[in-house]
């Protein structure tokens, strides 16, 4: 067994452990979370690394818990796109947990923040790595409890409003998930998703069953995605949330627990049928203008950033559903860029606020005077998101544009184009009002933020701007194609992986 493959439960064991470490020591040992929370997702960031290599080179990586095959045991492993996600969430997950080092600081009992923190990265990575649906469902429901009562962090009566929201609405979700798994377990007497998936395939498609099913899930993991018209949580989580939070809600959460797990399944598991696509290219296409209209109208900086999430979400799952080689290429790579981008903007958001205390557009201007890097850093995420050459953000939109042309969707190409410019002139307007202008008399005092909250963000405007660097062939051919290839060649994933 290959090394990768014998640790590869690390991924959920070393959060967890660190989170169980964290409550037994955290509240009486002084700078012990900080370390714990900041170590542990950049030494797992390494692994995942060393998990796409594993993953190029031999296609997949696969480990029996305690020895025992499927049905009796539970597999864990990782493909090309397992490994992809891995990447992203580790690496935003560092910069996250850096910047919150300091963050954090102005909430009582930071080290619970650090115990949940963990959890949620535990229950991502389950959800990354699992081969079994109820596994699958039971991380997610993990990450996401963990996430709402993070979320409620700061105990004020919105933030509270809010967590229950999100509460509530993701409850309604995994119930809609728990009985499409029940209905697939009752159908094919597996819950392994490979051998599932062959099931479904040798029975043959229009299953009145596995069409309830994909209903159900259409519906818990749109949730999970926050999209429309599954969204109403979202607007109202994402601001209320601590800075770090908003970022891994935004960046990671809706990725790992909604479109990958969205796509995973109805690519590889239930297969994709032209009505599906055209189902997912309209929730798409909806979403992105949907986001990007209501972003025109906010004042609040993080509920901006929360509806163009919603509109850069969008543009993902509209990628993906063109179920083309180049328009999963754009979706997976839109996914990468958003992730990497939407999280600083959070970030700097929050690093905003906790220097002025407010996230009120109208009542900024000229903050850049004060706050160099975090202008500079904001700027460098909002051009991103933006669609704005050379960063990445503009080459991922151009690939998806693309390749709706070359499926014949013009109008829906179209309707990407002026989503994108919508996108563009929200992000600079926010740009404007927060950082330039005149000084107002009340933000003389204002100070930068502390050292490694502005190094947090440093690193994540870098990877923005030199995300389409990810194009060159061999990057591309090891991060991006690798991932793309298990969505193209979506049946191959049962044949594949039903041999284990």
């Amino acid at each position: 067994m290959m090394l990768v493959e014998k640790y590869l439960p690390l991924f959920v064991a070393i959060p967890l452990g660190g989170a169980f470490l964290i409550s037994l020591l955290g509240w009486k040992k002084r700078g012990l979370p900080e370390w714990i929370g900041t170590l542990i997702p950049a030494g797992l960031f390494i692994y995942s690394l060393v998990t796409l290599w594993a993953t190029t080179k031999h296609g997949i990586v696969v480990h029996h818990l305690g020895g025992w095959s499927p049905p009796v045991g539970i597999l864990i492993g990782a493909d090309g796109l397992t490994a992809f996600m891995l990447v992203i969430v580790h690496f935003v997950a560092a910069c996250v947990a850096l910047y919150a080092t300091d963050y954090i600081k102005k909430y009582t009992s930071p080290w619970i923040f650090y115990v949940l923190f963990l959890i949620i990265l535990a229950g991502m990575n389950g959800v990354l790595t699992t081969c079994d649906f109820f596994n699958l469902f039971v991380f997610m429901e993990i990450a996401s409890l963990a996430a709402c009562t993070l979320v409620a962090f700061g105990t004020e009566r919105h933030e509270l409003e809010a967590a229950f929201k999100y509460g509530v609405m993701n409850t309604m979700g995994a119930l809609f998930i728990l009985l499409g798994i029940a209905l697939l377990y009752g159908y094919t007497s597996e819950l392994n998703m490979a051998d599932m998936a062959n099931i479904i395939a040798a029975k043959g498609p229009g299953s009145k069953i596995v069409t309830m099913a994909g209903v159900f899930f259409l519906v818990g993991f749109g949730l999970k995605a926050a999209l429309v018209p599954f969204h109403a949580w979202l607007p109202d989580a994402h601001p209320s949330a601590p800075a770090p939070i908003s970022a891994i809600l935004s960046g990671l959460i809706i990725k790992s627990l909604g479109i990958y797990a969205l796509f995973r399944i109805f690519i590889c598991v239930l297969g994709m049928t032209p009505l599906l696509s055209s189902i997912f290219l309209f929730m798409g296409a909806l979403s992105m203008a949907t986001g990007a209209i209501m972003a025109m109208g906010q004042t609040d900086f993080k509920r901006l950033l929360a509806y163009s999430s919603l509109s850069q979400v969008g543009y993902i799952v509209f990628g993906l559903a063109l179920g083309t080689p180049l328009g999963i290429l754009g979706g997976l790579f839109h996914l990468f860029n958003h992730s990497v981008g939407k999280s600083l903007l959070f970030l700097t958001a929050g690093s905003v606020e906790y220097a002025t205390g407010t996230r009120k557009l109208n009542e900024m201007g000229g903050l850049s005077n004060k706050m160099p890097v975090t202008g500079t850093s904001s700027l460098a995420g909002a051009m991103s998101i933006g669609g704005i050459p050379p960063f990445g953000g503009f080459f991922s939109k151009l690939i998806i544009i693309f390749a709706a042309v070359q499926a014949g969707h013009i109008g829906y190409a179209i309707w990407a184009v002026g989503t994108g410019v919508l996108t563009l002139v929200y992000l600079m307007k926010a740009m404007k009002q927060a950082f330039r202008g005149a000084l107002a008399e009340r933000w003389q005092a204002v100070r930068e933020v502390p050292m490694r909250m502005r190094l947090a963000m440093l690193i994540l405007a870098f990877v923005c701007l030199t995300g389409g660097l990810l194009l060159i062939p061999q990057l591309k051919d090891l991060f991006l194609n690798q991932a793309a290839k298990v969505l193209i060649d979506g049946r191959m994933y049962s044949k594949i992986w039903g041999g284990f």
